[in-house]
Parts: C-alpha cells; structure tokens; sequence
C-alpha cells in the first residue's frame, strides 16, 4: 500500500482546525474554519473526490478519527459520504480501545503503530489516506512512511498552530508531481518522495 496524506495547510504551514471554530483550539488556536472562504467544489472539493476514490483505507490519528466518525455517518446518502463510511478505517491512538471502536475501523495501538503501518505498506493494495491528523502525519514524514503528500495550499496566514512537518533538522528532497490553482487561489499540489512507489 501507498500511504497518501492530505491536507488543508495554510502559506505558513498550519493544519490546525480547517473544519470549524471548535474542531481543535488546542493552543489557544482561534482561526478554526479558516478553509472555508477558499473551499470551491471544483478545484479543492475535486482533490478530496480524487484522493477517496483512489483510496483502499483510510488511517487516522484518534482526535481526528473522532471528529470524522461522530459526523460522517450521519451524512448517508451523498455519494462521497457513502464511500467515506464504507471505506475501512484504521485509527492509531494510546488511549482508544476496542470497546470504543465504531465506523468500521481497526485500532493500532500508539506503541506498536509504526510497526504496523510499516507492514501494511508492505501488504497489497491501493492508496491509504490520511486526512488531517496533524501528529500522525509528521510521525509518517519523520519515519519516511509517507509515499505522497496532497497539500491545499490556501492563500492566508494563520501566525501559529499545528504542523505536520517534522523539526528534526534532516533533509527530505520530494517531486512535485502536480499543481492545479482554484479560482479562490488554492494550490492544490501533489509531491511524492523520488523512490516513491
């Protein structure tokens, strides 16, 4: 499997709370919802379409699989929403377990998670998407786990919140495999590392 991640990232790197006021004020963060004013269906609600399709699994950090699994099956019907619940899900967390687990995920434990996903990207199979989950994503990037980074790039500064880019002083050369800009000025750009699969 490919691991894929995708994100709504601000010009100066922020992924924190794209969805709404409330979604994640950890830090004092207070620009949750800032994606909405640059959301077009087209351009950036077309990458997400794209991303699902192509996707085998989802995988979650457990605040975001959280969120995900309390809204998503509530919105049956709707096409991309029927894939996203169909979808197999994996949440890695320390503190989840199994009793809590609905949404049709599996758990992979904090401790072992890097284990596990090393051997599932080693298992046969398409696109495993990783949507927000900002400490998951940079332990993916750390580990060099991660295959291809989706960014939406909005055109604003947030000033602070979470990033999914490892601090940890060490080089990661990627190629740009795309760009395609929205009329509201989203770089939607695909990366992959050089020796991605």
């Amino acid at each position: 499997m490919r691991i894929v991640i995708s994100e709504f990232i601000s010009l100066d790197g922020v992924v924190q709370a794209p969805g709404g006021p409330e979604e994640d004020t950890d830090g004092g963060f207070a620009h949750g919802g800032w994606t909405h004013p640059f959301f077009d269906p087209e351009v950036v609600g077309g990458a997400f379409d794209e991303a699902t399709a192509q996707a085998d699994a989802l995988l979650f950090g457990r605040r975001t699989w959280q969120v995900m699994a309390a809204a998503w099956p509530e919105r049956a019907g709707d096409p991309f929403a029927d894939r996203m619940n169909a979808l197999p899900k994996y949440v890695v967390s320390g503190t989840l377990g199994e009793a809590d687990l609905v949404w049709n995920t599996t758990l992979l434990p904090g401790d072992k998670a890097v284990a596990r996903l090393r051997e599932l990207r080693d298992t046969p199979g398409g696109n495993l998407l990783v949507m927000g989950s900002p400490s998951l994503a940079r332990t993916l990037l750390a580990e060099d786990l991660a295959d291809e980074l989706r960014l939406m790039v909005m055109p604003v500064l947030l000033g602070g919140g979470k990033s999914i880019f490892p601090a940890d002083g060490a080089l990661r050369t990627l190629e740009l495999v795309s760009t395609v800009t929205s009329p509201q000025g989203v770089n939607v750009c695909t990366y992959r590392r050089p020796e991605a699969r």
